[in-house]
């Protein structure tokens, strides 16, 4: 399998050697494909690749037919061989595209000289020194930045741990292609172990033999702080330092800690059974020892390096005494004691790594045996470097101590911050039980919300406690109450900042909140003292995901910051609210048009009503990887925020094929950081220094929300209103297949119930995505902009104007376009071809064609391209490159669908058909790089 440009293709210069990638690991997988399953099996890939290419060049109605003919009439044996060829090309396609962005960030550095690279951290802050801004204003913009990115454990992510591996084998050894100082022989070995490489990923199961458990999940999401993110985050605030230094030298920078990440891997609840308290305490004891181990690490690459001997420099005092008091408290075994008593570094070394590995024995706690905290760790790194710089070996102070330093007020023994996650609808059922087992009320639950809310804001106040170790209660009340011990047990063992925030799913009123608060103080995570203080480490967060949630929004933040308890409680977290905003639930709710203004004209109003009560709001920013819910570039999604909104610091979720595509190597990783620093400092500088708000604003605003109410009718139409619908839906996608892809521990429905509201977003995306349509991504935007038209003859000019200066508007219209590009209504019709009633295939699919290609035409006339993506041309070309190799997949996985079903209707099973589809999920997903 090679890759080569046809005639129409215009190759740019930058792209040739990504080209050259691909067609090298094409013809090393064509070699594995010969040596595996003889020249025949090469043979038809390559015909079918073939004719794909050519219909993608040329539609010819008869190739086509002989196109899905030659499909059909694969043997059962050929067909799977056929499916695993095209599925790991597009892995090979993938590892080469990631390590082109790699070469060309390099390239760019190689030659730009002393220029400055776009989006990066120098661009950000010589744009600060460029406008005159004081280093006063400089040091609150830097002090008001916070970032966030929470790694969530939504199963999207559809390839194995082995195979990661396997690839960042492979993208090593593609890397050191550019290596122009490789011989002629170094370069044969090195196409060898690439050789090697690709057949031990033929021969590896791509599939998982079961679903992940919430450990497994736990150890995949820490796989990326191991390889990358230890080492990369630290690098980020050198960098930011640097420049800071560099344009502002009259100030001794030190940055504060701005970026930072969590998790819900372990803490999130809702809707997965699986995650226990229990399963809360392990993940949190993993957290911990990764970063020992981690420090260990360090430690001991510091004690081969610091071999300064007391013979030749004289070190600090405090260094020496420290020693003392360590050798008075700390016994070493004699294989582990540093020997030369002139070599001080190492000595004091060889006790700093006995106090770490006594970290984890609580029998040696409060001693000063073992580290009893992360700032103890740090002090004793700063004692170090404090000698350091005594004797004047500030270089290496600077080069080795001030990154391991840094590591550890990033991660301190806690790692990363983890979240608590659960569905309001189980705190409303626990309190029930419980106020009723006290007397309090008889039904908790059959109260109204003014009631509920002035009986929880009663218990706050009230020191007495609501539950006993005396009553017995459900299992499920149980696990709630054990939850939130599990929680003041953690911040008491590993520090306040492990868990600090506590989500509520489907928030829908104040009390949701308060019944969290209730909880919280039963085990003494908030609670009022006599002198009227509030004291509160853990913080409810309201959860706003579908469109009437996000209309309640800010009355409900209002109500809250009314009650005085509330206030104090917020008052007690710094004065700072966190909400989080859902993009997957309000986009399935109310179609991509609606869901984005809706968040915005959210964002605005909840930040006034915050306002009125002084509070700062930290917005948590609900995205999935795919266009359906949310899922952009992090740079562009911190810019498509309104700047006066990201006061109190963002976070935004990290999920799926975003972890890998963005952290499994090291480059990429650092890129997608500098970029996220570029984004926050620019937006902080803009909410700081606005400007001007073009005139136009108010009236663009209008505009959108008219095109948003008909896109919203338009869309519940056809999702809600239709009868005929979910018929559709599920008959012309792999919606219940993709639930037998064993990718995620959490079922993929809230209940056992073939409701839409109770499916969730994520595989409603992921089946869209597999089908083509994308429909998620796009549908109804072309009758909100078209009815918008009807009544405006100036229409179409607005439009282009307000693409050009209205960055909401433009951000919109540019994902419009990737998710058009990527779908293809061709290829959406042969999945709409299993669909059994002809008249609901036939009506609702015309509703759909006829959609994209207005949609299609009107962004056409406004962005002013003759062609969809033209404004970003290596992602065109990234989709061209892909089609004609997702396209034999997806025939391929219709006719498998179809057998498959037909056989179930009879009650009967086929494994190796079941598994040839899952074959052709986890292939198409590689090729368009988005499941959910």
């Amino acid at each position: 399998m090679s890759e080569q440009a046809t005639a129409s293709t215009t190759i740019r210069p930058q792209t040739s050697l990504l080209r050259r990638d691909v067609r090298f690991l094409g013809n090393i997988l064509g070699e594995v494909l010969v040596h595996q399953g003889g020249r025949e099996l090469l043979d038809i890939v390559e015909k079918i690749r073939e004719m794909s290419k050519a219909l993608r060049a040329e539609f010819v109605p008869e190739l086509y037919e002989e196109f899905k003919s030659t499909i059909s009439r694969l043997s059962p044996e050929v067909r799977h061989q056929v499916i695993r060829a095209f599925a790991i090309y597009f892995q090979l396609v993938n590892i080469a595209e990631q390590n082109h962005r790699i070469r060309r960030k390099r390239d760019y550095e190689r030659s730009a000289g002393e220029s400055v690279q776009p989006g990066s951290i120098e661009d950000a802050v010589q744009t600060l020194k460029h406008k005159n801004i004081s280093i006063d204003d400089v040091k609150s913009i830097i002090n008001s930045i916070s970032l966030e990115l929470v790694m969530t454990a939504h199963p999207t992510e559809a390839t194995r741990r082995a195979v990661l591996d396997i690839h960042k084998r492979i993208a090593e050894g593609v890397m050191e292609l550019d290596n122009p100082t490789l011989t002629y022989r170094e370069r044969e070995k090195l196409r060898e172990k690439l050789l090697n490489e690709v057949l031990i990923l033929w021969q590896t199961d791509e599939l998982r033999d079961r679903k992940p458990t919430v450990i497994d999940e736990v150890r995949n999401g820490l796989y990326y702080f191991d390889q990358t993110l230890f080492d990369v985050l630290p690098n980020v605030y050198e960098e930011l330092e640097r420049c800071l230094n560099k344009y502002y030298p009259d100030e001794k920078w030190h940055v504060p800690d701005y970026l930072r990440f969590g998790s819900w891997i372990g803490g999130d609840r809702d809707g997965n059974p699986s995650v226990t308290a229990d399963i809360t305490w392990e993940t949190l004891n993993m957290h911990r020892q990764l970063a020992i181990h981690k420090y260990r690490q360090r430690l001991k690459e510091l004690m081969g390096l610091l071999s300064f001997s007391t013979n030749i420099v004289e070190v600090s005092n405090e260094l020496i005494q420290s020693i003392r008091r360590d050798r008075e408290h700390i016994e070493i075994k004699g294989a582990d004691i540093w020997r030369n008593a002139t070599e001080p570094y190492r000595i004091k070394i060889c006790f700093m790594l006995e106090k770490l590995a006594n970290t984890r024995n609580d029998a040696l706690k409060g001693t000063p045996m073992r580290y009893n905290s992360a700032e103890e760790l740090k002090e004793d790194l700063l004692i170090i470097d404090r000698s350091l710089r005594h004797h004047f070996a500030d270089y290496v102070a600077d080069t080795h101590l001030r990154k391991l330093i840094r590591q550890v007020e990033l991660f301190g023994f806690h790692l990363l911050t983890l979240d608590i996650r659960q569905h309001s609808k189980e705190h409303e059922n626990a309190m029930t039980e419980i106020l009723a087992k006290m007397h309090i009320v008889d039904d908790y639950s059959a109260l109204s919300e003014d009631e509920k809310i002035e009986l929880l804001h009663k218990l706050l106040n009230d020191p007495r406690p609501l539950t006993s170790s005396y009553l017995d209660y459900s299992e499920a009340t149980r696990e709630c109450l054990d939850v939130y011990q599990t929680v003041y047990r953690a911040q008491q063992e590993f520090g306040t900042e492990c868990i600090s925030s506590y989500l509520i799913s489907m928030t829908q009123g104040a009390s949701d909140l308060l019944e969290v608060m209730v909880f919280a103080k039963e085990v003494g995570l908030f609670r009022k003292e006599k002198d009227g203080t509030v004291r509160c480490t853990l913080q409810a967060v309201p959860l706003f995901e579908t469109i009437d949630d996000l209309h309640a929004a800010p009355g409900i933040m209002a109500r809250l910051f009314e009650l005085p308890i509330y206030r104090q409680a917020v008052a007690a977290r710094g004065d700072l609210q966190e909400i989080m905003l859902g993009y997957s639930d309000s986009n399935k709710d109310g179609g991509v048009v609606t869901a984005n203004w809706e968040l915005r004209v959210a964002l605005n109003e909840i930040t006034n009503a915050a306002k009125q009560y002084d509070v700062k709001l930290k917005f948590f920013h609900g995205r999935g990887g795919a266009l359906g819910r949310g899922g952009m570039p992090l740079n562009r999604s911190i810019l498509a925020q309104p700047p006066h909104t990201i006061g109190g610091g963002i976070k935004i979720t990290e999920q799926g094929e975003v972890l890998s595509s963005r952290y499994s190597m090291q480059d990429i990783a650092y890129r997608s950081l500098e970029q996220a620093t570029w984004a926050l400092i620019t937006a902080a500088r803009l909410a700081k220094f606005p400007l001007r708000r073009p005139e136009e604003e108010a009236g663009w605003e209008t505009i959108t929300k008219r095109i948003s109410d008909t896109a919203l009718e338009k869309y519940q139409d056809l999702i809600f209103r239709d009868p005929d619908f979910m018929t559709f839906f599920k008959e012309s996608t792999p919606l219940s297949e993709v639930g037998e892809l064993n990718i995620g521990s959490r079922p993929s429905k809230r209940k056992n119930s073939d409701r839409f509201e109770d499916l969730r977003a994520i595989p409603w995306v992921f089946a869209w995505t597999q089908s083509r349509y994308l429909l998620p991504a796009w549908y109804a935007a072309g009758t909100g902009i078209r009815a918008y038209l009807d009544e405006d003859p100036e229409g179409m000019e607005k439009l282009r104007t307000m693409y050009a200066k209205f960055p909401f508007f433009r951000s919109l219209i540019d994902n419009l376009q990737m998710a058009l590009a990527k779908a293809d209504l061709l290829i959406a019709r042969e999945y709409a071809s299993m669909i059994k009633d002809s008249a609901i295939r036939d009506r609702i699919f015309g509703q759909i064609e006829a959609e994209y290609k207005l949609t299609s035409d009107l962004i056409l006339q406004i962005t002013g391209q003759d062609n969809i993506l033209d404004n970003v041309p290596v992602i065109k070309d990234s989709i061209q490159l892909r089609n004609p190799y997702v396209d034999p997949l997806s025939y391929l996985q219709v006719r498998l669908l179809s057998e498959l079903r037909e056989l179930r209707m009879k009650d009967e099973d086929d494994p190796e058909l079941l598994r040839e589809v899952l074959l052709t999920i986890n292939g198409i997903a590689a090729g368009m790089r988005n499941t959910g």
